[in-house]
């Protein structure tokens, strides 16, 4: 009984650990972005790119202003 606990946790994280494994950071998904238009890394223009990418990205993902955390109901 205990092993097939252990079991189904393990099959469990494993499921839920295959989706993120396709994600990448924001810093790398800005780098393929500047790089996809043709850009070269270490040139000027790559790195105001890159920056521009890089924040916008990051506001992508951020909260709206004036959100507050509800308290869960579970």
């Amino acid at each position: 009984m205990n092993s097939t606990k252990s079991l189904f946790s393990l099959a469990a994280l494993f499921l839920l650990a295959i989706p993120l494994a396709g994600c990448g950071s924001i810093e790398s998904a800005a780098q393929e972005d500047c790089t996809s238009i043709g850009w070269q890394i270490g040139s000027k223009g790559y790195e105001d790119c890159y920056r521009a990418r890089v924040y916008e990205r990051k506001l992508d993902y951020a909260p709206p202003p004036g959100d507050k955390p509800r308290p869960s109901m579970l």
